[in-house]
């Protein structure tokens, strides 16, 4: 068999991909790897060499600092994740099922607020201001409802796009059945979404897992620090402990990022599913 010849324009755009892959994310791992295993001295020249003595009870002073709090930050941003997680299939699923399937004007007008939702930022003080007059202020449902909230506009938007790919004549064959609304949207529409739906749980699971500012003002205090907030314990403005620094980030980064790169084929497929219709 005759080996196929490639391009040498795509094979150079496949280098130079490479290249730019390797140096914005796999060398920055690296740093922050090498300097979690030296001591406080050699972390804190923040020099890019590999360390000459391992010091893994980095890891060990980190998690048993100031009582295990980073289990307690774990368990925090796994709950708000979960919880939020729910809201967002459940809500999205339906709200990006009615916006593609009916043709009117207040579906229009739903779809031009979600354009509008993905670029206002959220605002702070207003947002505390109105959760400490619901008296929801510091609470897991107030975090959940606002994580959830940031995230439902791009959330619906892959829910409609995906929805364009199934075909309405199922549902008219449910109809007929005698199948009620709630009956087609369970029974047969939401069960075809498990493309999009795992690409949304994996891309909003890594955001809100990994979210730092929205805890930070709107989740404070030490019972409900999560794995972002820990970053605090070890940096100050009269002495840093940059080895105890860099263990804290490799701990609470290496499940959402192992989470992405097992399942890294799936959302893209989830994601470009619905972006061609036919």
């Amino acid at each position: 068999m005759k080996m196929k010849k490639r391009n040498p324009g795509s094979l150079a755009a496949e280098i130079i991909g490479w290249i730019v892959a390797v140096s914005l994310f796999v060398l920055p791992f690296l740093f922050v790897a090498f300097n979690s295993l030296k001591d406080r001295r050699g972390a804190n020249k923040l020099n890019f060499t590999p360390p000459d003595v391992f010091h893994w009870e980095n890891y060990v002073e980190v998690i048993r600092n100031n009582r295990y709090q980073i289990l307690t930050a774990f368990k925090n941003s796994a709950e708000i994740t979960f919880f939020s997680l729910i809201v967002l299939v459940g809500c999205s699923a339906m709200a990006g099922y009615i916006i593609q399937r009916r043709r009117t004007r207040v579906t229009a007008a739903a779809n031009k607020l979600l354009l509008v939702g993905l670029m206002v930022p959220v605002s702070i003080l207003p947002t505390i201001w109105l959760l400490r007059s619901l008296n929801i202020y510091k609470t897991l449902f107030s975090m959940v409802m606002i994580e959830s909230a940031l995230n439902l506009p791009f959330t619906i938007m892959l829910y409609r796009g995906f929805m364009d790919t199934i075909p309405t004549e199922l549902e008219e064959a449910a109809w007929i059945d005698g199948c009620n609304k709630w009956a087609v949207f369970s029974r047969i529409i939401f069960p075809l979404l498990k493309p999009v739906t795992s690409t949304v749980i994996i891309l909003n699971a890594v955001t809100i897992f990994n979210d730092f500012t929205n805890p930070l003002y709107f989740y404070p205090s030490n019972a409900n620090v999560t794995v972002q907030l820990t970053i605090y314990n070890y940096i100050s403005q009269f002495q840093s402990s940059y080895n105890l620094l860099f263990a804290d980030v490799i701990l609470i980064t290496l499940p959402m990022l192992l989470l992405f790169i097992i399942f890294n084929k799936r959302i893209i497929s989830g994601m470009v599913s619905g972006a061609v219709k036919g």
